[in-house]
C-alpha cells in the first residue's frame, strides 16, 4: 500500500502555479526524495502533505485515508524543518518530549520512549542540557528524536541538513538512512543536493517549475535521464549536452568537421555524454583545453569542440596545457540523445562510432 498519494494536486497563488497537477505514490517504508532547484515547488508540495498550506485542486491520501482537507494533527505525520525549531529555554529531553507531552501521552510512556529515542541517537549523555550548549550535529539529532519519538508512520523532512557543514552532512546522510531502515518507517525528504538524493533515496521525484521532471529509482536518474533537465541535474559535473548538426551520413557535433556520432533525424537533436565516461587518446573528435580544475583523486578539463562547450572527467592528476588539442572519445553505450526543443529523451536515435576527425 501506498503511504502517501498525491493525485492531481496544484497550489496556485494568482498567476503562479507552485504546483501544477502533479501525481506520485510513496510507497510504505521508503526513502523517497524531492529533489529540484530553488523555486521547482518541493517544498510546497510537502507542506500540502503535511496541510501546512491548503492545496487549489486535487486529492491528498495518507495510509489510504484521504485527508485533502484534514488538519495536520489528523494526519498522523511528523515532521523535521531545516531549521531545528528547538526551544532555547527546555532542556533536550523536555525538547524530544514536548510533543508527546502536549498530547498528554502518560508519563511512564514518555520516559520509556525517551530512553529509546535517546540510545537511538546517541542523545542519552545530553539530555539536561539546553540547545545552546550543542553542535549543530547536536541540535539536529535533538530535531529528529522529537519526530521519531511521535511513532508516526510518515516522517517529512524539509532540507534537515542544509545548515550543516559538508563533513557532518555525511554522517548525518548515514545515520538518517540507517534510523528510518531500522524503524521501517516512511520517509519523504526535500532537497536539492543531488548527494542527498543518490546517497539516500530508494525513489527519487525530479521537479521542475512545479511539475514532475523524472518519477525513478536514483540508479535510473543518472543511467537512463527521461529529459535534458534531468540529465543536466544529476551528475557531478553534469551530463556534457552537446547540439548536434545533421548532415548526409548522420547527425555529428555542430561546429566540428567530424564524422556523425548519431543518426539523422527530423528534428534538432542533442547529444548527451558523462564527463567521467569521455577518453584521451589517439582517435575520436577535436577539442582544446580551455581550463583544467585538480582535484585530488580526479582531474576536471573544460574543452570546446565545435560550437560545444564538453567537459571530461578524469581520474588522477592530468594536466593538459591551456589550447592544447586533444582527441576525445566514448563508448556507443554511453551516448544519450534528447531532442533540443522539448528535452524529451530519444531512444530510438541509434548513436554511431565515433571516427577521427
Amino acid at each position: 500500500m501506498s503511504a502517501i498519494t498525491l493525485d492531481l494536486v496544484s497550489k496556485h497563488w494568482g498567476p503562479t502555479r507552485a504546483v501544477d497537477a502533479i501525481s506520485f505514490d510513496v510507497a510504505e517504508g521508503s526513502f523517497t526524495v524531492l529533489l529540484g532547484p530553488s523555486g521547482c515547488g518541493k517544498s510546497t508540495s510537502l507542506r500540502l502533505i503535511a496541510g501546512l498550506e491548503e492545496i487549489t485542486s486535487g486529492r491528498i491520501l495518507i495510509g489510504g485515508r484521504e485527508v485533502t482537507y484534514a488538519p495536520p494533527s489528523e494526519r498522523k505525520i511528523s515532521m523535521v524543518f531545516q531549521s531545528y525549531a528547538l526551544f532555547p529555554h527546555l532542556t533536550v529531553a523536555e525538547n524530544i518530549l514536548f510533543g508527546l507531552r502536549v498530547r498528554k501521552v502518560p508519563p511512564a510512556e514518555c520516559e520509556q520512549r525517551l530512553g529509546r529515542v535517546a540510545g537511538m541517537l546517541g542523545l542519552g549523555e545530553l539530555l539536561q542540557r539546553k540547545p545552546s550548549q550543542l553542535s549543530g550535529g547536536q541540535q539536529q539529532r535533538v530535531a529528529l528524536g522529537r519526530a521519531v519519538i511521535a511513532e508516526a508512520p510518515v516522517c517529512l523532512m524539509d532540507e534537515p541538513l542544509s545548515n550543516l557543514d559538508a563533513r557532518l552532512r555525511h554522517e548525518m546522510r548515514r545515520e538518517l538512512r540507517a534510523l528510518q531502515q531500522s524503524l521501517g518507517i516512511t520517509m519523504l525528504y526535500v532537497t536539492h543536493d543531488q548527494i542527498e538524493a543518490m546517497s539516500m533515496a530508494d525513489q527519487v521525484i525530479l521537479m521542475r517549475g512545479g511539475v514532475i521532471e523524472q518519477n525513478a529509482p536514483a540508479a535510473d536518474l543518472y543511467e537512463k535521464p527521461a529529459t535534458a533537465f534531468a540529465a543536466s541535474f544529476i551528475g557531478t559535473p553534469p551530463m556534457n549536452l552537446l547540439p548536434l548538426a545533421d548532415t548526409a551520413e548522420g547527425s555529428r557535433i555542430a561546429g566540428t568537421d567530424g564524422g556523425p556520432i548519431a543518426a539523422r533525424a527530423e528534428t534538432a537533436l542533442l547529444a548527451g555524454i558523462r564527463p567521467e565516461h569521455i577518453r584521451i587518446g589517439l582517435r575520436g573528435i577535436i577539442a582544446q583545453v580551455e581550463s583544467v580544475e585538480y582535484l585530488g583523486a580526479d582531474s576536471v578539463i573544460s574543452c570546446r569542440a565545435g560550437d560545444a562547450p564538453i567537459v571530461v572527467r578524469q581520474p588522477g592528476r592530468l594536466l593538459p596545457r591551456l589550447g592544447e588539442t586533444l582527441r576525445l572519445s566514448w563508448p556507443v553505450g554511453a551516448q544519450h540523445c534528447f531532442e533540443a526543443a522539448s528535452g524529451k529523451r530519444r531512444d530510438d536515435i541509434r548513436a554511431l562510432e565515433l571516427s577521427n576527425a
